[in-house]
């Protein structure tokens, strides 16, 4: 089976963007980061530490759908963190395929802090996005351990996307 549209998601720090512009690479297919799609309300908003609500999310969402649904093929890196968010994400793109790159907060939090001119600002922003996450099951998305290296989980999911 090939899959041509997927989403890495996670919270901040994660790994999305790196993960994800590697497995596009690797796939053959094109690369979007969600981040580049944000209104600058949002990043305003991160960048003082105030945490996203639903509303600031909907256009942001929505926006990436549309991008999904345009594209013939497409790595999208973009948080998902709630169900409500992976359908928004989905919709029309029913072949949709959803990558969780699951961390602990403290392994997340060391790597925040190695970061340099990203506007997602704070360990609360970071705490909001872990009390917003609800993790997907298995059915719902291929789940990856982040605590390998990047060329090990990229190799992870190709091997799980070609099975």
């Amino acid at each position: 089976m090939k899959v041509h549209k997927i989403v890495v998601m996670g919270v901040s720090g994660c790994g999305k963007s790196l993960i994800g512009s590697q497995l596009a690479k690797a796939l053959q297919l094109n690369f979007f980061d969600g981040d580049d799609y944000h209104g600058a309300e949002n990043i305003q908003k991160m960048s003082e530490g105030i945490p996203l609500t639903d509303d600031d999310r909907e256009g942001w969402l929505n926006t990436l759908n549309d991008l999904i649904n345009e594209q013939e093929n497409a790595v999208i890196a973009c948080s998902a963190l709630t169900p409500k968010y992976r359908a928004m994400l989905s919709r029309g793109a029913p072949e949709l395929q959803f990558i969780y790159l699951k961390g602990d907060f403290d392994t997340i939090w060391q790597r925040h802090k190695k970061r340099e001119n990203h506007y997602f600002n704070g360990q609360g922003l970071l705490k909001n996005q872990f009390d917003t996450l609800i993790e997907p099951n298995e059915k719902e998305a291929l789940i990856v351990d982040i605590k390998q290296t990047v060329e090990q989980i990229v190799a992870d999911i190709q091997a799980r996307l070609l099975r």
